[in-house]
């Protein structure tokens, strides 16, 4: 695979930020590698970070990069900082510079699908959150979205993060202004209240049964299943760490080609 750190000027942010993408390439002599591609522009996944990490952090911590190639799929990582993928009170655009700028310059700079059964979403902490916020308000967007120890409950009812943060006191000050979260279009809860589910993506989650988000995650599942949401839920044993996101991304992907495959086949 071509493996590449975007830095660009966003319009949204404005400000330089930074994406690491990687592309589809068919290798035949690189060892230990295998690369698949076609002629048609690759399925791409938007994969999203965590809390304290940035665009690089999937490549670094796992082996994206080896999971991807064989299945020919563009892999694009964006940089969002601690937003919770949010339009902060005092801050950045993030909302809006992922789910409406960022595809639009992932367009203009890289040849990849635009069609929803090509597109996937998926994230880890903050980022299982962004990546369900993203799934549930553009449902039109994505085939499948999943969420690794998800942060699912942020914003909702009981679960405001209103408690300081030592190494960050002013984050909910800076998303939100001071203001709740639940039922607005930032809560998890809302959105699936709101959504018609026949018009979902797929959507899947995984968390660990030591994770301290394993609350967020079955809270999450209950709104699910409430609302006639399917969800299917994977809970294993694990903590909230990169062991358990590396092992299993994998299922994910799998998960996702799954589908595919069952798209391809004749009735």
């Amino acid at each position: 695979m071509a493996h590449l750190r975007c830095e660009f000027f966003s319009e949204t942010l404005a400000l330089s930020t930074s994406m690491t993408v990687l592309l589809p390439q068919p290798t035949a002599g690189q060892i230990g590698m295998a690369g698949a591609t076609g002629d048609d522009p690759p399925p791409v996944l938007y994969l999203l970070h965590g809390l304290s990490d940035d665009d690089t952090i999937w490549l670094r911590r796992t082996s994206i990069e080896r999971y991807a190639a064989p299945l020919g799929l563009a892999v694009v990582m964006p940089q969002v900082h601690r937003s919770f993928y949010a339009d902060e009170a005092y801050g950045g655009r993030f909302w809006t510079f992922l789910s409406d700028e960022l595809p639009a310059l992932v367009q203009r700079f890289f040849r990849v699908s635009t069609q929803r059964e090509d597109t996937y979403v998926a994230g880890l902490s903050m980022g299982g959150y962004g990546a369900f916020r993203w799934a549930l308000s553009q449902p039109e967007r994505f085939a499948a979205a999943a969420s690794l120890s998800g942060a699912l409950a942020f914003g909702s009812v009981g679960r405001d993060y209103s408690d300081p943060d030592p190494a960050d006191p002013q984050l909910m000050t800076r998303i939100s202004g001071g203001a709740a979260l639940a039922g607005t279009a930032a809560d998890l809860a809302q959105l699936v209240a709101d959504a018609d589910p026949s018009s979902l993506p797929a959507l899947q989650s995984w968390c660990g049964t030591e994770d301290f988000l394993l609350g967020h995650n079955t809270d999450f599942e209950q709104v699910c299943v409430n609302a006639g949401v399917p969800l299917d839920v994977h809970l294993e044993p694990g903590e909230h760490e990169w062991g358990f996101w590396d092992t299993h991304i994998q299922d994910v992907l799998a998960w996702m080609w799954s589908m595919r495959t069952a798209e391809a086949e004749p009735a």
